[in-house]
C-alpha cells in the first residue's frame, strides 16, 4: 500500500475506533482493530496525541468554512435569513456520527478536543452571532457578550448540536418519521425562537 494510502488508512480507522470506543483506547488496541501492526501506527504517529490532533483537525476544524463567515459578515442579508442559511449548512456538515460521538467521548475525558473546537468557535462565530443578534434587536452595544446574551445564544446553538447527540449517542430520532437533521423548517423555528427572546434582554 502506498505511503499517502496507508497514512489515510490509520486515520480513517481512528476515527471510526475513537467514535466507537471514545478517547482512552491505546494505540495498540487501536492498531488491532484497523488491522494493521502497532508499530506501523507508531512510525506515522509517535504519540497518540499526534493522531488525535490529526483526527482533530480532518474531523473538527477541518470542517469549518470560511463562507460562514462571509455570510455572517454580509451586510446585506437579514439576521434571520442568515443565522437560518449558517445554520442549515452547520448541521449538514458536522453533525455526522464521528463529529458527534468523539466531541462527546473527548468531552467526558481529556476535553482537549471540545476545548480546541469551543476556542475555534469563540474566536470565529459567537462573536458575529452576537453581533448579529444585537443588530436584530437595534442595540448598538459592542464588546463582549453578556452572560444572559451568551447562555440565550448557547441555547440555540447547544439545541442544534443537542439533535445529534439525541441520534448518534442515545439513538433516538428527533421525530418518530426522522427528519434529517438539517432540516431548514425546524432550524428556522430555532433561529425564530431564539431570536425574538433576544428582544427581551
Amino acid at each position: 500500500m502506498p505511503v499517502a494510502e496507508r497514512e489515510r488508512h490509520i486515520v480513517d480507522g481512528a476515527i471510526t475506533f475513537f467514535s466507537e470506543h471514545g478517547m482512552d483506547a491505546q494505540l495498540r488496541e487501536l492498531a488491532g482493530a484497523i488491522g494493521v501492526a502497532h508499530t506501523l501506527v507508531y512510525h506515522y504517529f509517535p504519540t497518540k496525541q499526534a493522531l488525535v490532533d490529526r483526527v482533530y483537525q480532518e474531523v473538527f476544524a477541518g470542517r469549518w468554512k470560511k463562507e460562514w463567515e462571509a455570510l455572517l459578515d454580509d451586510r446585506s442579508l437579514g439576521v434571520e435569513d442568515k443565522l437560518v442559511r449558517f445554520y442549515v449548512d452547520y448541521a449538514r456538515t458536522v453533525l455526522t456520527r464521528d463529529f458527534v460521538r468523539i466531541m462527546v467521548f473527548s468531552g467526558l475525558s481529556d476535553r482537549s478536543i471540545p476545548d480546541r473546537f469551543f476556542a475555534l468557535l469563540g474566536e470565529r462565530l459567537f462573536p458575529r452571532l452576537v453581533r448579529e443578534t444585537r443588530r436584530h434587536r437595534g442595540s448598538r452595544a459592542r464588546g463582549s457578550a453578556s452572560v444572559r446574551e451568551f447562555e440565550l445564544l448557547m441555547g440555540l446553538h447547544g439545541g442544534i448540536f443537542y439533535g445529534g447527540v439525541r441520534w448518534f449517542v442515545y439513538g433516538q430520532p428527533i421525530h418518530p418519521r426522522r427528519p434529517p437533521l438539517d432540516d431548514p423548517a425546524i432550524i428556522a423555528d430555532r433561529v425564530r425562537s431564539y431570536l425574538e427572546a433576544s428582544l427581551g434582554l
